[in-house]
């Protein structure tokens, strides 16, 4: 028997959660209870967590909330409390798996809850939002998100359907165990681009013969903070961060934007990360259509990589100015941390002759690494292209060095719940 925690708006969707609570309960789990709700609770089951304790957490009274009645204001402090309150829950072992439903409100809460629990702990949402782009709902975790098809209101022939089919998809994921295999290997985090995909795949045979597993993230905002959110949950032992080029969308606007604290996790959980400006030459954006009239007006190069990317060049002085953050980043790190530079293009339209071809501005990015670095990290120059065999090779030696100077403190692995 395992235990799944039922979490949501018990004061307007009582009935749509006593339902789904039956449903799991004839499947021999127990349900524990969590009340988000704000206005008044419910009768219809017992309430493990009521609303107040909820509120508390969040740094609010439910008794203020109540009287305010600021929509908002309820939204923030419920949405910092459910978290807490869901982290202490999965610490304590008292939840295996966790279900919740609602409109866009209701799903915020839920699921800012779900996105508290780490990667393989079994998320169910079922929302009227589910249909559309659920991006700020999942973040980086995996939570199943299921379409509620009619509003979560009532009984009817289509949610007892929906309902019905939820509570057996999370019953199943608890009732699946998954044990960590014998021959799981340390696991690598390798970010990679189209543009930098052969260096990335000599990188994942050369480290996966040495007994390696490599986790490959494609550089496209998610992806980016995907990774760097695995690596926070202790479940990487070193990064090869080969494709680092989500800052140039952090600094230009672009759509693969993965936020300032990219570059951030391998040097905070002190483990081994290999620094490469992999297309730092490049900011993204979809059609022409969608790039900034700045850009359109200024001399930049653009590159159409298919009718719905649009790739345009950096400059000298977005290029320094990454040099300056690449720099920073590296020297907050707490363990081994490299830089290793492509002197001949940091991607495969950065080649000699090809249309992003432009030393100045890779040159004005590198200097700028150099001279804001601490001493005593090292940084290798290479007379190669990104996805030359030579630098592919290089990148996979230094990697090795920097885990075996991180032997000494072995970082603990952990296994998926």
């Amino acid at each position: 028997m395992k235990t799944i925690c039922l979490i949501g708006a018990f004061d307007t969707k009582g009935v749509e959660y006593a339902f789904v609570r039956e449903q799991i309960l004839a499947r021999g789990h127990a349900v524990f209870t969590v009340d988000t709700g704000i206005m008044g609770s419910t009768d219809l089951f017992p309430v493990d967590v009521q609303a107040y304790e909820v509120a508390q957490a969040g740094g609010g009274s439910l008794e203020q909330l109540r009287k305010r009645k600021d929509r908002g204001e309820a939204m923030k402090v419920m949405c910092a409390g459910a978290p807490a309150i869901i982290k202490s829950l999965y610490d304590d072992r008292m939840i295996d798996g966790i279900i919740g439903m609602g409109g866009t409100g209701g799903t915020a809460v839920v699921t800012s809850a779900m996105r508290a629990l780490p990667v393989g702990m079994p998320k169910v949402c079922v929302s009227t939002a589910a249909a559309g782009d659920v991006g700020v709902y999942v973040g980086t975790k995996d939570i199943t998100m299921i379409p509620s098809i009619v509003d979560v209101a009532g009984i009817n022939r289509i949610s007892r359907v929906i309902f019905s089919r939820a509570a057996g998809a999370i019953c199943g994921m608890v009732e699946t165990d998954i044990s960590e295999s014998s021959g799981d290997k340390p696991v690598i985090a390798a970010s990679m681009f189209g543009n930098t995909t052969p260096c990335v795949n000599i990188c994942v045979a050369n480290l996966s013969t040495e007994g390696y597993e490599v986790l490959v993230f494609h550089a496209t905002g998610t992806g980016g903070k995907t990774m760097e959110s695995l690596v926070r949950e202790g479940l990487v032992e070193a990064v090869l961060d080969i494709t680092t080029t989500e800052w140039a969308d952090t600094v230009c606007g672009g759509v693969f934007d993965a936020g300032s604290e990219r570059l951030d996790a391998a040097g905070q959980m002190g483990i081994p990360h290999l620094i490469v400006p992999g297309c730092v030459d490049m900011a993204n954006f979809g059609g022409m259509d969608t790039v900034p009239e700045k850009y359109k007006k200024g001399n930049r190069t653009f590159y159409e990589w298919t009718p719905s990317v649009t790739l345009m060049r950096t400059d000298k002085e977005e290029n320094e100015k990454m040099g300056k953050v690449f720099a920073e980043k590296a020297n907050a790190a707490k363990g081994p941390v490299a830089f290793l530079i492509p002197l001949r293009g940091v991607s495969i339209l950065d080649g000699d002759n090809q249309p992003f071809c432009d030393r100045g501005a890779d040159k004005a990015m590198f200097d700028a690494v150099k001279a804001n670095l601490r001493k005593g990290v090292e940084v290798v120059e290479m007379d190669n292209n990104i996805n030359d065999p030579e630098f592919a090779a290089k990148a996979v030696e230094m990697m090795l060095a920097l885990i075996k100077q991180r032997k000494a403190r072995p970082h603990p692995r952990r296994v998926l719940d």
